[in-house]
């Protein structure tokens, strides 16, 4: 790889660090540390929940799906924009209304603290294992960009350095999220949002030109590349994906924390709005490379199923590096990390804030704001260093990990629809959750890793793990006549926040962004020299850039003159 792309990969992972760090100077308090002090703008918030959703196996997943079936995976990732647009309409702002810390909070009081523990290490084992993953990919995908497609030297040198680069991701984003709690890593959110977009915009026009435009790819595009839905990914599977999705994005805590990281309702739901609405248009933008890879580098006749699956996989990065300039692939191997770094310091930050304040803190006695931010810290070096160690021992552990991947996946809807119900219905109780998971979860694995349900319509993984709960779910409310003991904490906790001073949207971190595109756009106008071609396209790109930033000052100063 190139001197050029090296300095801006080595660049960029530096200013991470100073940014956590710099951000580290407004940690006074645990809600500093786990909900921002509730400061965040919408737009921050908003888009740090989109980043959430990626990580380096977007790419390789959603990338793969896209060069070897077209269109329909631009399809199932719009499903996303819709269950997020479904809960600004319905969730977001009531989760900021209660007035809680944490979403670990609402589920103590809402449901008890035997349910809080099940919920902590249960969501915990599976998010620790899927960031795991993640960081093994981005590390495991870096080395083959540096390499050309290979490790250099033996197996046992490739295997070293493999181990090498997840350390050193693994403390970039530990180092973070450990000393800039959630401002940092909403902020680092946003910046990866800025870098990522960057990247991809500017692999379109490339992308299409090597192609040879919309109209040449559109006649050499295979047969049946173009449909929405196909023979796997029918109709009602796009339908159970944004049921799924809006439960997860409804009630999974990392993304709860972005709406109570926010002064008030109205913001909660505008950042989830944001989020969705960037989720309808943006899948046509970073899922066309490797739609276009398909037509310059076709899936030969004939192909084994192991070609077809490393061809896919590497669609995205090889498209990516056919047409990149100088510089621009170190930019790209950026915005794949800072996919997987919004991920994992997500998490890192959401576990921590649960650990601290819902686990250490009720059997502590009494203790400061200031040990529950060191204890905070230290929660995030744990977790961090676990999340390492799964992504080194990854190649050791066969299909176990993606076994237990799917085993959560299964347990989305039947564990987070309960609780999510709960913000709205008082007879919703405890054994509502139980009576969902209990059921749901066996014949989910039946229906999953057997052949016992086959031919039946349980068999169906849609059904099992979207649509069942759901009818568990209305048979317990029938029979539940009462209202469930844990709603009037609820109702007492709502009714102080409605009392309660909202504070104001902090300005700094609209003058972190504007700084940051200065930053991006001299970065690329300084990569003109190096460059032969595509020279008025960096000039471009940096100068919207500079803009962009111009505008962002000016929105900060004003917020500053309003406080």
């Amino acid at each position: 790889m190139p001197v050029a792309d090296w300095t801006i990969l080595t660049l960029y992972l530096a200013g991470t660090v100073l940014v956590g760090v710099f951000l580290g100077r407004f940690i006074k308090n645990s809600s500093d540390m786990f909900a921002a002090g509730g400061q965040s703008p919408w737009w921050i918030s908003g888009l740090s929940a989109f980043m959430t959703m990626f990580s380096a196996n977007t790419f390789v997943v959603w990338g793969g799906i896209a060069y070897e079936h077209g269109l329909v995976a631009i399809a199932i990732n719009l499903c996303y924009g819709i269950a997020a647009i479904a809960c600004g309409f319905t969730v977001a702002g009531k989760w900021k209304r209660m007035g809680i810390g944490t979403p670990a909070e609402y589920i103590d009081k809402r449901f008890g603290r035997g349910t809080l523990h099940f919920y902590t290490w249960f969501m915990m084992a599976f998010r620790i294992v899927g960031t795991g993953g993640a960081l093994y990919a981005i590390a495991r995908l870096t080395l083959a960009v540096m390499s050309g497609g290979g490790s250099a030297g033996d197996a046992s040198l490739a295997g070293t350095n493999l181990n090498i680069a997840i350390l050193v991701f693994a403390l970039i984003v530990v180092g973070y999220t450990m000393i800039g709690g959630l401002w940092a890593v909403l902020m680092t959110d946003t910046l990866q949002f800025i870098i990522l977009n960057l990247a991809v915009l500017f692999v379109i026009p490339l992308s299409l030109a090597r192609a040879g435009g919309f109209s040449a790819f559109i006649e050499k595009a295979p047969e049946g590349f173009l449909a929405v839905t196909n023979d796997k990914y029918t109709f009602l599977f796009l339908a159970g994906w944004v049921a799924i999705h809006y439960f997860m994005i409804g009630a999974e805590w990392a993304f709860v924390q972005r709406y109570l990281c926010v002064p008030t309702p109205k913001d909660a739901r505008k950042s989830t709005f944001l989020f969705g609405g960037l989720y309808l248009f943006s899948p046509f933008l970073w899922l066309l490379p490797p739609l276009l890879w398909r037509v310059q580098q076709p899936i030969p006749a004939g192909a084994d199923a192991a070609t077809v699956t490393r061809m896919a996989e590497t669609a995205y990065i090889l498209s990516c590096k056919a047409v990149l300039p100088v510089g621009m692939l170190g930019l790209m191997l950026a915005a794949l990390f800072s996919a997987t770094a919004s991920m994992i310091s997500s998490q890192l930050n959401v576990f921590s804030g649960v650990l601290t304040e819902n686990i250490y803190k009720p059997l502590a006695n009494n203790p400061s704001e200031k040990k529950l931010v060191h204890m905070g810290r230290l929660f995030a070096f744990l977790l961090g260093a676990v999340v390492a160690l799964i992504a080194i021992a990854t190649p050791y552990l066969g299909g176990a990990a993606k076994m237990i991947i799917s085993i959560t996946q299964i347990m989305v809807t039947p564990l987070l629809a309960p609780t999510l119900f709960g913000l709205f219905v008082p007879r919703l109780g405890v054994r509502t959750i139980w009576a969902t998971v209990g059921l749901c979860f066996p014949l989910g694995l039946l229906a999953k890793f057997t052949d016992v349900l086959a031919g039946s319509w349980m068999a169906d993984s849609t059904f099992t793990g979207v649509f069942l709960p759901l009818i568990v779910i209305v048979v317990v409310l029938f029979f539940s006549r009462r209202e469930a003991p844990g709603w009037s904490a609820i109702r007492e906790l709502s009714e102080r926040e409605a009392g309660r001073n909202h504070p104001t949207s902090s300005a700094f971190p609209a003058l972190i962004v504007s700084i940051s595109l200065a930053v991006a756009a001299s970065t690329l106008l300084g990569l003109i020299p190096f460059n032969e071609t595509n020279r008025g396209l960096l000039a471009g790109f940096g100068m919207v850039l500079i803009v962009l930033a111009a505008l962002l000052f000016m929105l900060a100063q004003r917020m500053k003159e309003k406080t």
